[in-house]
């Protein structure tokens, strides 16, 4: 699905400008638009980037995770003035604590969803390209991390089958025999990875990492587009963070529920806040219809 992402193919800096600002006003705009606006437009994302892959984790994971949230936040959190009700132990049930509890489930839902779309589209290469020559060791220690666990995930799997081609299925014969099974396809692992790590930073030495003066080959080059997309989030965000300065998206849940509606100036800040955050999903649009418009003329 990545491989038709239109917006991948942007500059780097384009691609991690635009994560750093939804993602930051994912978390700290609680009002209940940009909630509902930064929801639907990672959900949306996600689903265009990975498809069923997408649907399933949101359903099978993401959901009971901000169900658990919304259910779990009014018993530890007795903030606001509404009380619903009082649990056994005295504590009150406020309605406050429940639209609170709804918010961060939200939010904690968009931003799982912002994050499997940066790792989609942020690949380990643009990172260290962007940020190899101001912080080279932590950008290589970032980039090796994001990437250690599908690989190793993908390396199991194989590791795993073939054991079992061999007799050592895991998921048969007694406890004892899938430990020992288990152990051995661990180790196999472990070994795996030690070698890896050796093969790794031999190579890198004989590429000379961390010489003064390296050079450093990069695919990545800025063009007109690249600018016309970097304006864009500048814009966007420089609106978002000026309205938001003079309360055009102020919002609290305690100790009442209290913020502003529908005022001009917030329902334009909702606005370019939606124009933000869908701006991934309208290039891909726009370059899928292109490419219908040219197959249609062949």
């Amino acid at each position: 699905m990545r491989d038709r992402d239109a917006f991948s193919s942007y500059h780097p800096a384009v691609n991690m400008l635009y994560f750093a600002l939804v993602l930051c006003f994912s978390m700290f705009f609680l009002h209940p638009v940009c909630l509902g606006i930064s929801l639907v437009c990672a959900s949306v994302y996600a689903l265009y980037l990975n498809g069923k892959k997408a649907l399933k984790f949101g359903v099978i994971y993401l959901l009971p995770m901000m169900l658990i949230t919304v259910l779990l936040n009014p018993v530890y959190n007795h903030e606001g003035s509404t009380v619903l009700t009082y649990f056994p132990d005295g504590n009150p049930l406020t309605l406050e604590s429940i639209w609170y509890g709804i918010a961060a489930a939200i939010t904690m839902g968009s931003v799982i969803a912002w994050f499997s779309c940066y790792n989609e589209v942020m690949t380990s290469d643009k990172f260290v390209y962007l940020f190899g020559r101001v912080i080279p060791a932590l950008s290589l220690i970032l980039s090796m991390s994001l990437r250690m666990v599908p690989r190793f995930t993908a390396r199991l799997r194989v590791i795993a089958e073939a054991q079992r081609c061999v007799g050592r299925d895991v998921s048969r014969g007694g406890l004892l025999t899938r430990a020992r099974h288990g152990i051995r396809i661990l180790s196999v692992m472990v070994t795996w990875a030690l070698e890896n790590a050796v093969e790794t930073a031999d190579s890198m030495k004989s590429r000379g990492y961390g010489l003064k003066g390296r050079t450093a080959f990069s695919i990545y080059h800025i063009d007109r587009r690249d600018w016309y997309a970097l304006s864009y989030l500048a814009v966007c965000g420089a609106l978002i963070l000026g309205g938001a300065a003079v309360g055009g998206l102020y919002f609290r849940y305690f100790p009442t529920v209290k913020g502003v509606g529908s005022g001009a100036l917030s329902v334009s800040l909702y606005a370019v806040y939606a124009a933000l955050c869908v701006m991934p999903v309208i290039i891909n649009l726009r370059e899928d219809l292109k490419w219908r418009v040219i197959r249609s003329k062949i």
